[in-house]
């Protein structure tokens, strides 16, 4: 029976998801590394992870029962994707489920953090009565620079506007712009004009520390920073070291370099203790509704690829969508990108007398996908030859 792993307490709708495929799941609710982890993946044909878990090429090689991964979350930086087409195995993701969570509290941060909140209330706790409007702003007329201006980046745009903010907006890729936005020339230039900075961007080698000390010093003094994208985009050194000299005005982390693995391991920053700084634990798209939704857009696609080899809206794969099996029989195989393939495929299937239904073949960077439905089930030995062909990664077969 086909076997379904969900690490880091996935929601109820994926599991539900699951079980009316008939599918047996595994709920574990931290995350798992190492040797655990692997072990883990011996046993399970889909595993479901959110950003804690990490499948590096070690744990995606080692995982020969695995047909695919999905990431329930929006980032997949978690996972190795070049090693998981190298094998053969999409990674899925929810690009859209969360987004609105996470630009609900970006917007809720730069208020808070307008008006010095999160200082004046640790100083209410403590009995210290610090009413007074010095320092404290409206968000209306301030400028928010957002860098990044994808799923979530345009989505705040559209709420900031709302609330009667000047946008601005940087990314490396073209977007058209919602509203009254307008796109900044440059990093600099944006957070140069900017009363609040929040980041929108995915970890890469290029992302890195893009907010440092010499990014930093580019704001406008008093300014604030929201991120709520991946820790690895601010260096969290040089921004203390900003909050302190004051040349910052507060800000806003929900995502950080090194984060615990589980709620019971100890979290510790530099940021912590200072004023006008709201520390949250990667919590942005963590509302009931995004992983409600999260839960079922990511469980389906995960069904929709097994029972049909469906791969549109993987991250890492060619995009398929062969639709309902209703041939007697359905290969689905995983290829290089090299000149051939196809033929050797049909040479094959021809030799064993199977008449092609339909047939849908696409190729991302160095990997083909090939679907092909059958008029009769093919043998095992074919699908065992194929298997030993060079140049073909994997083949798996399904039938009505």
């Amino acid at each position: 029976m086909t076997s379904v792993l969900l690490l880091e307490n996935i929601h109820d709708t994926a599991v539900a998801r699951f079980s009316e495929a008939k599918l047996e799941v595994e709920r574990r609710a931290g995350a798992l590394a190492g040797g655990d982890l692997m072990s883990a993946l011996q046993a399970h044909n889909l595993v479901g992870i959110r950003s804690a878990t990490h499948l590096r090429r070690e744990e995606i090689d080692a995982a020969r029962h695995l047909l695919a991964i999905g990431c329930f979350c929006i980032g997949t930086s978690q996972v190795d994707l070049k090693a998981a087409a190298n094998v053969g195995i999409p990674v899925f993701n929810a690009p859209f489920s969360n987004t609105r969570s996470v630009a609900e509290l970006v917007i809720a941060e730069a208020i808070l953090l307008l008006r010095r909140v999160p200082e004046k209330s640790v100083l209410a706790h403590a009995g210290t009565w610090a009413k007074g409007a010095s320092g404290s702003f409206e968000t209306r007329g301030k400028t928010i620079a957002i860098v990044g201006y994808g799923n979530i980046g345009s989505q705040v745009g559209v709420l900031a506007e709302a609330m009667g903010m000047r946008v601005v907006y940087y990314d490396v890729q073209a977007r058209l712009s919602l509203g009254s936005a307008r796109a900044a020339q440059s990093l600099a230039d944006a957070v140069s004009h900017a009363d609040v900075v929040t980041l929108h961007v995915p970890a890469t080698a290029q992302t890195k520390r893009m907010i440092d000390a010499a990014t930093l010093a580019c704001f406008k003094t008093g300014a604030i920073l929201i991120n709520a994208s991946r820790g690895s985009v601010v260096d969290i050194d040089a921004l203390a070291q900003a909050l302190q000299a004051k040349r910052l005005g507060g800000a806003a982390i929900d995502v950080f370099p090194e984060e615990p693995k589980t709620n019971a391991d100890v979290f510790k920053s530099v940021l912590q203790h200072l004023p006008n700084v709201i520390l949250t634990p990667h919590v942005g798209g963590s509302t009931e509704e995004a992983q409600e939704n999260i839960g079922t857009e990511v469980a389906t696609k995960l069904i929709s690829f097994l029972t049909t080899g469906d791969t549109v809206g993987s991250v890492n794969f060619p995009h398929v969508n062969p639709g309902p099996l209703d041939a007697p029989a359905r290969l689905l195989n995983v290829h290089g990108n090299a000149p051939g393939a196809l033929a050797t495929l049909n040479t094959r299937l021809a030799g064993e007398g199977a008449n092609i239904v339909a047939q849908h073949l696409q190729t991302q960077g160095e990997t083909g996908y090939v679907v092909t439905d059958l008029d009769r089930t093919p043998s095992s030995e074919l699908i065992q030859a194929l298997a030993r062909e060079p140049g073909f990664i994997r083949t798996r077969l399904l039938v009505k």
